[in-house]
């Protein structure tokens, strides 16, 4: 018979000022554990490794909302113009419009993208040589993701730094002011409709006009005017240009900063980079694994009752999938809690596991790599400007990310 799952308080600072050693316990104490949210809402929270991969993976647990219990869930309101992505789809919509987008994210494609991303890291880096002091997360590693991405969506630069301010209120909301959120929200439906329109009346060498002309396209090939099995809706092509957009800037963001940080944390290993840039790749796998960018995998809900470690799972009921618990499990790595890039980092699950592996995954390694080699090869002496006690992460369950990270140099 499956036992019942522990009931654990979630104290939500813990996991902000000590993430790791507040999963340790958790995972220690039991593999599912029933938790209420910051929201008020109950949830469960899988801690362990193989539970976690499993359920990463399971058909059974859906992302789509409609399957979550009446009163049970309360996410993002999002209009659905915004809402209908990936992130709440199962198949077979989720796999049809995978299939649109993921060709512009193949290992190949991003090679092709090495160059142009190395230029705009020496520009944003020609910016702030000389002044030796900076918000490093405000000048470099928030700008370099937000530019590449919208690049490669066809993304104005006057309209970037909107785009930037309306994810930030997204990522961050301020409780003591919930209308900034519902702001941000308008402003990006009304900016991805604009955008949408004004691609469609005149096309760019970019990915959002590629996805509209497939959304407005018979989507069969055979130009005959019927629809297609990959056929985009009107609203799953905005929601689509939102998600890479959103995506690919938060959570490169934060991978790049919190990859800094470790380095500044690590400064034998930094002077062995600067010296040996070709281990950047192996480091970035390291880097995601120690302290990845996101914390949780996107919720699912049960389509059934669902046993998870020994716990059944009711269905509808949220389920809540700790990926910073699993990558420290000591069951699968070794020592887990030590930075080591001599180790055997495969199977880590940062960037999640089975169809909804995280789409931009090439581009992000990518990014991190090239941002941190400019950064070495350009920076000598890099260093904290600050106490390392006085820097302070965002004070959500959902990102892993620092407000600011001043360094000199």
């Amino acid at each position: 018979m499956p036992n019942p799952a522990p009931s654990a308080p979630f104290d939500v600072s813990a996991l902000i000022n000590d993430p790791y050693g507040t999963y340790a316990r958790l995972r220690e104490a039991g593999p599912v554990h029933r938790i209420t949210g910051p929201d008020g809402r109950p949830a469960w929270l899988v801690t362990r490794y193989e539970d976690v991969r499993r359920a990463l993976a399971d058909p059974r647990l859906s992302l789509d909302k409609r399957n979550a219990t009446p009163g049970n869930y309360a996410g993002f309101a999002l209009p659905p113009a915004l809402d209908a992505n990936l992130l709440n789809m199962d198949p077979p919509d989720h796999t049809r419009i995978r299939r649109l987008v993921v060709k512009a994210f193949t290992p190949g494609r991003v090679d092709k993208l090495r160059e142009p991303v190395r230029r705009v890291a020496d520009e944003l880096l020609d910016a702030i040589e000389a002044e030796g002091r900076t918000d490093l997360l405000a000048s470099y590693a928030g700008p370099l993701p937000i530019t590449v991405i919208c690049d490669l969506l066809g993304v104005p630069q006057d309209r970037r730094p909107d785009f930037r301010a309306w994810t930030d209120a997204l990522i961050t909301p301020d409780p003591a002011r919930p209308e900034l959120m519902k702001e941000a929200i308008g402003n990006m439906m009304r900016f991805f409709t604009g955008l949408i329109a004004s691609k469609r009346a005149t096309p760019g060498d970019d990915l959002l006009s590629d996805l509209i002309a497939a959304r407005d396209s018979d989507g069969d090939g055979d130009g005959d005017g019927s629809e297609g099995a990959d056929r985009l809706s009107e609203d799953e092509l905005s929601s689509l240009a939102f998600l890479i957009l959103f995506a690919g800037y938060e959570n490169t963001v934060h991978l790049i900063a919190n990859a800094v940080l470790a380095l500044l944390d690590h400064p034998v290993l930094m002077e062995s980079l600067r010296a040996n840039p070709a281990g950047l790749g192996a480091a970035v796998e390291e880097f995601m694994r120690w302290d990845g960018p996101g914390p949780l995998a996107i919720r699912r809900f049960p389509l059934e009752n669902v046993e998870i470690g020994g716990v059944t799972v009711p269905a509808g009921e949220t389920v809540l999938l700790s990926l910073a618990a699993a990558n420290r499990d000591p069951h699968h790595f070794s020592e887990p809690d030590r930075l080591d890039l001599n180790r055997d980092r495969s199977g880590h699950l940062a960037l999640g596991h089975g169809i909804h592996y995280c789409l931009g995954a090439p581009l992000a390694r990518m990014e991190t790599e090239i941002a941190l080699a400019a950064l070495l090869e350009r920076l000598p002496g890099l260093a904290l400007d600050v106490a390392r006690e006085e820097l302070a992460w965002r004070p959500s369950m959902r990102a892993r990310g620092l407000i600011s990270l001043p360094v000199r140099w």
